[in-house]
């Protein structure tokens, strides 16, 4: 049987079925042909340089040439010039363009490490921005993964959202029985347990962002022992203290999805300011370093 946190959470793991097969192809696909390319790019180099001739060019002018690319695709972006759907599809080709980069860069680089101070510092912005994009993807992929993204809430609408949300839950626990008998002895207190478990569990919980590390790393554990909590009383409690349990319960899964919302648009901020301007510094230095080589070489070709 699950517990009460898997299946609250059993939509956000991805559903089994016909589909499933269908996301794997779609992602084995691409992966093979990634590795395809690849090979075949360091085939190339092998025969290139077979004929005597210095396959650095060639594999330079292959970076080249795919950083070029990746740089309209930033400039395209900031400027804001891709359709939504059109932006996907660029943002795909982005990412595998970035992944044979790195086989170019291998084989630039000759498999191994630079010698220069110089080369260093290329090396360097290539590695950082090969393991940012890296993480960007792979961050892009869990909220995809999670199904918990919601593009039309901003950073500024997530504090407005939580006092909604607090507002909403201090009114189920308020709410009264309005079918309950009107009699001269005392009912069992079923609300009060409920408004205890509120003050004392889940008060904290709503009035801000919580769990921001257990986000980061993808973990539903704080909030499965809330709902287990909840799930617990519901056993304890009649109809209607059960419908005001199921409310809270909804509410509670709603404020977790705004905290980890809040550390994705965080996450991703962060992961901008590095990829960015590490991606601009690099083109710089890649241009210096062309200019450098065709200055003090001749009869490269």
């Amino acid at each position: 049987m699950r517990s009460a946190a898997q299946t609250a959470f059993v939509g956000t793991t991805g559903n089994r079925g016909p589909g499933l097969v269908r996301r794997l192809i779609g992602r084995t696909v691409p992966i093979l042909l990634i590795a395809t390319v690849a090979g075949g790019l360091l085939w190339l180099v092998w025969i290139y340089g077979s004929g005597l001739r210095d396959p650095r060019y060639l594999d330079g002018w292959v970076l080249a040439g795919a950083m070029g690319f990746q740089l309209g695709f930033h400039v395209a972006m900031a400027t804001g010039r891709l359709a939504p759907k059109s932006a996907m599809r660029w943002k795909r080709l982005h990412i595998y363009v970035g992944y044979l980069l790195i086989a170019a860069f291998v084989s630039h680089s000759d498999f191994a490490l630079p010698d220069t101070g110089f080369e260093w510092a290329l090396w360097s912005g290539f590695v950082a921005v090969t393991l940012s994009g890296v993480w960007g993807t792979y961050l892009a992929w869990f909220i995809k993964a999670r199904r918990r993204n919601d593009e039309e809430v901003s950073d500024d609408r997530l504090p407005s959202l939580r006092a909604e949300l607090s507002h909403e839950v201090e009114a189920v626990v308020a709410r009264i029985n309005p079918n309950a008998p009107q009699l001269a002895l005392p009912g069992l207190p079923h609300d009060a347990w409920i408004a205890d478990l509120y003050a004392t569990r889940l008060k904290d919980f709503f009035e801000g962002p919580r769990n921001a590390s257990a986000h980061v790393f993808g973990s539903q554990r704080p909030l499965g022992r809330l709902i287990d909590e909840i799930d617990s009383l519901t056993a304890y409690v009649d109809q209607h203290g059960r419908e005001k349990l199921a409310d809270i319960k909804s509410l509670l899964i709603e404020k977790d999805r705004l905290d980890f919302l809040s550390v994705y648009l965080w996450l991703n901020r962060v992961w901008l300011l590095v990829h960015v301007p590490v991606t601009y510094a690099l083109i710089v230095l890649s241009v210096a370093h062309i200019l450098v080589v065709y200055a003090f070489s001749s009869g490269a070709w």
